[in-house]
């Protein structure tokens, strides 16, 4: 049988009141009233009731985490520093419900009754719609990585067009002239945000991108390496590739060294978002830091306080993007040799 306040009450001799105060972190208990409940919870490893919590106080004790897809354009590193930022926040307060918005045919099911949040890290206008829709039940949301004007609407958000002209201008400062992009998801936000910023540093300095030295993507390793291999059978090959994620600058890298070639001697290779890896394959990869988890740590923390106090503010945070230098790119003089 499992264990119940009443339990840890009888124990702790005090009311299963105080016990369910104590657990939830209320004001109205000592400190140390709370640490010795705690302690016997713990010892008695008792799991809390969510679904009677919830009838109670009318509340799931649900919180959503929605992506705009899970099979294709949502890349590991991108998914799990997502994830580690919003439990972060909610640790065991809420249940975590993972979803992908395109696994959704339709959203009657996304209720007040079943969320009493979300975070939706959208890519896509197309998540427009699942927006909308949350907004109308009344669920406190907050939406990642998109902005968005819905009313009531919490955005964080990164300036990950600065971060790509920032990237790009580094390599231009290197001494490269011919630089190619590999794009992200046709559709993405991110995507149009990273090719913008690559753009406006290609015109501040006047340096022309010919068609053969642009390719498609799709954040993924395959992607990037195939787009490598293109632009490694051109006659007149760049010197360095901006790569719109670090997965695809990873598939770069391993198409350069199965054609016998190596990064960044024979062709530089800038990565974004600095994910896990980044800084640890070989050669290191200088990238953009865009910071996922602090993204959706500050979103979760803005949600809660929005559940708690049962509010729906409108709010837009913008955080700073960051080029980190480490090994991936090659100093070329005026002639295109090493400095």
């Amino acid at each position: 049988m499992s264990v119940t306040i009443k339990d840890i009450a009888k124990l702790a001799g005090v009311s299963h009141t105080t016990v369910s105060r104590a657990l939830n972190n209320s004001p109205l208990i000592q400190e140390e009233t709370k640490e010795r409940i705690r302690i016997i919870a713990e010892q008695m490893d008792y799991t809390p009731n969510y679904s009677a919590k919830s009838l109670v106080l009318d509340r799931s004790y649900n919180m959503g985490l929605f992506f705009t897809t899970l099979s294709k354009g949502t890349s590991a590193g991108f998914f799990y520093e997502a994830i580690r930022g919003v439990n972060s926040v909610i640790q065991d307060r809420y249940q975590l419900i993972v979803k992908g918005i395109d696994d959704y045919t339709s959203f009657h099911s996304i209720t007040r009754k079943s969320f009493d949040g979300i975070v939706v890290v959208s890519q896509s206008d197309d998540d427009q719609a699942i927006i909308d829709h949350i907004a109308s039940k009344g669920i406190p949301q907050v939406v990642l990585n998109r902005p968005v004007e819905t009313s009531g609407v919490l955005n964080v958000l990164s300036d990950e067009e600065q971060g790509a002209f920032l990237a790009a201008s580094y390599l231009i400062e290197q001494g490269h002239k011919r630089i190619a992009l590999i794009e992200g998801v046709k559709g993405f936000k991110s995507a149009q945000n990273r090719k913008d910023g690559f753009e406006r540093a290609m015109k501040h300095y006047l340096i022309t991108v010919p068609s053969a030295y642009r390719m498609p993507g799709l954040y993924d390793l395959e992607s990037g390496h195939k787009a490598m291999q293109q632009f490694l059978s051109l006659e007149d090959r760049p010197t360095a590739v901006f790569c719109c994620n670090d997965e695809m600058a990873l598939g770069a890298m391993k198409a350069v060294s199965e054609a016998g070639m190596s990064v960044p001697k024979d062709i530089s290779v800038v990565g974004f978002d600095d994910t896990v890896f980044a800084a640890y394959v070989t050669p290191a990869l200088t990238t953009v830091r865009r910071p996922i988890e602090q993204i959706s740590r500050e979103g979760a923390l803005r949600l809660l306080g929005n559940i708690e106090n049962k509010q729906h503010e409108t709010e837009q945070l913008l955080l700073k993007t960051e080029l980190i230098v480490r090994e991936s790119v090659r100093l070329l003089t005026p002639k295109g040799e090493r400095d």
